[in-house]
């Protein structure tokens, strides 16, 4: 299967699987809270898909002041966060892996898979499909391919550490460029403020991993 396509079908999964738990989570309480990068959030608890059901925040409605840079954001983010969120579940289910890294890859579990949901109630309050019709990718920078993935599963040990780091390393500027993109051309508040939070925390976290590859 073309990685690009699988990677859209992670997301479309792991999107449909949060929001099924949100509700879960939600039903009898009547509220829940939006979630916002950096913040304190319910995907480090031990119920790692718990309150993630997107707020009125979250779910604009269809005549929300967005414009088309706002939408491609969003539909490549989505398979763009989908693989991170897949690269740092396998390291963290491998043996032996130092703490740092295994922070790490929680950390960016954490943020990004609810960051998944947000964007996927932006495109279906703007009644847009929130995948790429084409399935091309184009734009998608810092993807790894599958022969990548596949390296990364088999590695073990400091190769599986410093593979995950390298990787992601890339997959990070990837993502900051698509985020700097979306700060120029933007228009919708809310997909602006998530373009510099990811700039900003994916900075921070390359400043780190650079840091962590010369210890390994």
């Amino acid at each position: 299967m073309n990685t690009t396509i699988k990677t859209l079908s992670i997301a479309a999964a792991l999107a449909a699987s949060l929001g099924l738990a949100g509700c879960a989570a939600d039903s009898g309480s009547g509220n829940s809270m939006p979630m916002d990068h950096g913040s304190s959030n319910p995907m480090a608890s031990t119920n790692p898909m718990a309150g993630t059901m997107p707020s009125a925040g979250m779910m604009p409605s269809a005549n929300a002041d967005h414009n088309q840079a706002d939408i491609m954001f969003a539909q490549m983010m989505i398979p763009h966060h989908a693989q991170a969120v897949e690269m740092s579940g396998i390291i963290l289910a491998k043996p032996g892996m130092p703490a740092e890294v295994t922070e790490l890859a929680t950390r960016i579990k954490a943020a990004q898979a609810p960051e998944i949901e947000q964007m996927t109630g932006w495109l279906k309050g703007w009644n847009v499909p929130t995948m790429m019709s084409d399935h091309s990718g184009h734009g998608m920078t810092g993807m790894v391919d599958g022969a990548g993935i596949d390296k990364l599963k088999s590695a073990t040990g400091t190769e599986a550490a410093r593979l995950f780091l390298e990787q992601m390393i890339g997959h990070h500027e990837g993502a900051i460029d698509m985020a700097q993109q979306e700060i120029s051309a933007g228009k919708f508040p809310d997909a602006v403020k998530l373009g510099h939070d990811i700039v900003d925390a994916q900075q921070a976290e390359i400043t780190q991993m650079k840091q962590l590859l010369t210890t390994l």
